[in-house]
């Protein structure tokens, strides 16, 4: 019934109204029942969601947890209960931090549901009744009034000083004049169709009629929503993580295996063989890593919050570290969002006022400023910029008496074809005339030409270099006219002069720009202001560098995908651009292997926003919808928070990184130990229960405290690391095997050498493994610089969590009933001793592998 191709702003009411089989008077109401089984209700839809216990299970598809869950269900065959136990533990802790984090991830779609639930005024019949906006159909004639907010999309038929608020879908903080005539004009974005009205906006003045167009998932707002739907991209630890579980998985069924033929093969009992298989598996697993990258991200979310950065989706913590390009917004992020006057053009002539000059009058008079019961002023902000300026040249008192002295008796409203407002002051036995407005506008109304001229070509100098200019002008009259000729008065009027002004940028703002720079990060400004205004702010800002490109959202429209993936990465500035091409410009950065950060605050950002690798809400400003679509939310709408974050993020994956280092290559050793013992003829040199210990307590303690380790020095000077980059890149892979050899050496040493000594050799084993590790923590914390230069103190959660697992480790030697649990024997001070000695070259060797990689640079 509908035309696909129809532009309905572009439509004369009449012609709508024969399309859609409709009339002023509405629908019938068997029309509208009829329309509602072909339409379906007005309501935004949700794709199918999974139950909860299909969530849950999903958490034991990982191919490493299902190796785990195997080793634990052959360890309780083999008759090891304790060890069967603590392995599901794990394996069902694991699975409840994973639920818990996905149930929690979406929430959008909920939002944008709650935003949209109101009742309509409809005619049916040909009477006004009340209904829910769920029943509206295409062709109902409804009724909006002040305080309303758009049930559907609609086309305006008849408007009495309508303003509509549409900040929640196009991100236009000012309430828009809406009119009903037709506009000729096309591909005009939703923002400015003036006779139309979107499902999710608020009226904020006036009353109108209108013809509905669109409906649920049809609207403007439905489009978003459904776009809402679809996958979040995986974030590069995600992906590196899945790469890891492949291999470490496949290794591990490979040694298992290997280990379980040859054990058969030199004709040793089936059970000892699998028992032995089964800890080399629990061995190869690290079971805490899971856990403990929730828990650094959580630490690391912690700290951000802190700085003014609400993590909303824990691994874009680390997300945080790859991005490339942050697509900021301009007003508020990079601006301080107060506009404020910076030049001032008074026209020289006989003053109206003793004290006042002509253009302080206009500044002083012609705005809709007022003071709230605190005593602050509160209006639209280049109104509130112009009484700031008034206000530093007289005292609160004075301009209090200026407006006693001029008292208001009528007005003519700003409208958006005007582009101008005036205002109708008494003065004696006279009335004085102020008007206000574009400088193209007040030209055209001015009796001087030769002013106009002027002002126009100064105006364009000023806005060259990003402000936003008024004129003002004004007369006197000796009587005042009939309220319906009041738009009449403004004709013939005298040039007063011009302010410009700006939005200044934050202070920290340009540093934080260099910053970026330094790491290799390209900032860029999305805004929907003047091309003008958006060049001059970044280049002050340092965004906008000569020969970077400024794109404006119409010659984007202009491109198709091939010829904007040719300039994407030279554009610095998009400037008059529409909410939805922010969604294009992710993709286009996206599809050139850039992983982008890109901030908004409305309805119509929340796709762009969950497109991006890191969508970047605002705090103040932003709808809920954008929050919840985002990853990040910025407390303070401050892009220097941004990078503040973008630092927080580097660090928690160096983090991470250091404490997968640790645990893979304590993890190594054990299998390098379990594996090789039987080929050297020594008996089996650890039970589960012993590498369940190590891979918990010995491993899982330090590790944690690795994560709150302070950030390298050099972090901000390092290039974006690439988000395929692999775990075991720039040297992790090397020291995971050879330090893990190592251990294995000392360790597999000291079973050899205290089975000579008659010693309590498995106790040994056990101990300098678990001391090795220690003492490979402290060694760990830097790639580069020695502990003693780092400081022994510098990390002391991490000093504290080694003091309390070697006294854990000590417990189990000499306690008796966890010599009974662990099957361990208290070792004398000569066998201690030669533990410690043993962990020792772990420790030196690791420091002596720094000294080899300065010495290479």
């Amino acid at each position: 019934m509908i035309p696909a191709s129809m532009i309905f702003y572009q439509q004369p009411i009449a012609e709508l109204f024969k399309e859609f089989k409709s009339q002023k008077e509405g629908l019938t109401d068997s029309e509208a029942e009829k329309r509602i089984q072909e339409f379906g209700p007005n309501a935004l839809q949700e794709k199918k969601k999974k139950p909860v216990w299909v969530l849950f299970l999903a958490q034991f598809e990982d191919f490493m947890i299902l190796i785990l869950a195997a080793a634990a269900v052959i360890s309780g065959i083999v008759g090891d209960l304790t060890d069967t136990i603590i392995i599901l533990v794990i394996i069902v802790l694991n699975a409840i931090l994973g639920f818990v984090q996905e149930y929690r991830a979406e929430k959008a779609m909920e939002s944008l549901k709650k935003l949209t639930e109101t009742q309509t005024k409809v005619f049916r019949d040909g009477q006004p009744v009340t209904v829910q906006s769920k029943a509206l159909v295409p062709g109902d004639v409804i009724v909006l009034e002040a305080g309303n907010m758009v049930p559907a999309d609609i086309r305006l038929i008849e408007t009495f000083s309508l303003k509509i608020d549409e900040s929640s879908l196009t991100g236009e903080s000012v309430a828009i004049d809406k009119i009903s005539e037709h506009i000729a004009k096309e591909s005009l974005p939703p923002g400015d169709q003036l006779n139309m009205a979107f499902k999710g906006t608020l009226v904020t003045n006036g009353r109108a009629i209108g013809l509905v167009l669109a409906t649920g998932m049809k609207t403007e707002i439905g489009k978003i929503a459904d776009l809402l739907q679809e996958d979040t991209p995986v974030t590069p630890l995600q992906q590196r993580m899945q790469r890891f579980g492949k291999v470490i998985s496949y290794l591990i069924l490979g040694i298992c295996a290997l280990l379980f033929v040859a054990g058969l093969a030199r004709g040793e009992e089936m059970f000892q063989v699998l028992l032995l298989s089964v800890s080399l598996a629990v061995a190869a697993i690290p079971e805490a890593l899971p856990a403990l990258i929730t828990i650094a991200l959580s630490l690391g979310a912690g700290r951000l919050a802190k700085k003014n950065a609400l993590i909303r989706k824990l691994p874009a913590v680390e997300s945080l570290g790859s991005v490339t390009y942050i697509c900021t917004d301009k007003t508020g992020t990079l601006t301080q969002n107060k506009m404020t006057v910076v030049q001032v053009d008074a026209e020289q002539q006989a003053g109206i006022d003793s004290e006042f000059s002509n253009l302080q009058l206009g500044m002083g008079l012609c705005h809709d400023v007022h003071l709230n019961p605190k005593g602050k002023p509160e209006g639209e902000a280049t109104e509130l910029a112009l009484v700031d300026r008034i206000l530093k040249d007289f005292s609160t008192g004075q301009v209090e008496q200026l407006v006693k002295k001029f008292p208001r008796v009528g007005e003519v409203p700003f409208d958006s074809n005007r582009k101008r407002m005036s205002t109708i002051h008494q003065f004696g036995d006279q009335y004085l005339v102020l008007c206000k407005g574009a400088s193209e506008s007040i030209s055209v109304i001015l009796k001087d030409k030769k002013f106009a001229d002027e002002a126009n070509l100064s105006s364009e100098k000023w806005a060259a270099k990003g402000e936003r200019v008024l004129a003002f002008a004004g007369k006197l009259i000796p009587t005042l006219p009939l309220e319906s000729e009041w738009k009449n008065l403004e004709n013939d009027l005298e040039y007063f002069g011009k302010v410009g002004m700006i939005d200044p940028p934050r202070e920290t703002v340009k540093v934080s720009i260099q910053e970026c720079r330094t790491a290799g990060i390209k900032p860029v400004m999305i805004t929907g202001d003047h091309p003008a205004t958006a060049k001059a702010i970044a280049d002050e800002v340092g965004i906008w560098k000569p020969g970077d490109l400024v794109l404006t959202g119409a010659e984007l429209a202009k491109l198709n995908d091939e010829e904007f993936a040719n300039q994407v990465e030279k554009v610095s500035v998009y400037a008059r651009v529409a909410p939805e091409q922010k969604l294009r410009i992710v993709q286009a950065l996206q599809q050139k292997g850039h992983y982008a950060a890109m901030t908004g605050d409305g309805v119509n950002d929340a796709p762009s926003l969950k497109a991006a690798n890191i969508g970047v809400a605002m705090g103040i400003a932003g709808t809920d919808v954008s929050k919840e679509a985002a990853h990040l939310i910025l407390l303070d709408d401050n892009f220097s928070t941004i990078v503040v974050a973008v630092k927080e993020g580097r660090r928690i994956y160096d983090n991470i990184r250091k404490f997968i280092k640790y645990i893979m290559t304590c993890n190594g050793a054990e299998i390098w130990v379990i594996g090789l013992a039987p080929f050297l003829g020594f008996p089996n040199p650890l039970l589960p229960i012993h590498i369940l210990w190590i891979n918990l307590v010995t491993d899982g303690l330090p590790a944690l405290a690795l994560a709150g380790e302070k950030p390298e020095k050099d972090l901000m000077n390092r290039p974006p690391r690439p988000p395929k980059q692999s775990l075991f890149a720039e040297g992790v892979g090397y020291h995971i095997v050879w330090v893990g050899m190592l251990m294995a050496g000392v360790t597999l040493f000291t079973q050899y050498w205290a089975i000579r000594q008659d010693w309590h050799w498995q106790t040994m084993v056990f101990s300098v493994l678990s001391f090795s590790q220690l003492a490979h923590v402290m060694a760990v914390r830097s790639d580069r610089t020695f502990l003693f230069r780092q400081g022994l103190f510098s990390n002391k959660p991490l000093l504290a969590s080694v003091g309390l697992t070697m006294g854990l480790q000590f417990g189990v030697i000499y306690l008796p009933w966890l010599n009974d649990i662990f099957r361990t024997q208290p070792l004398d001070l000569i066998e201690l001793v030669f533990c410690g000695g043993m962990a020792l070259i772990v420790f030196h060797a690791v420091e002596m592998e720094k000294l080899v990689r300065g010495y290479l640079k």
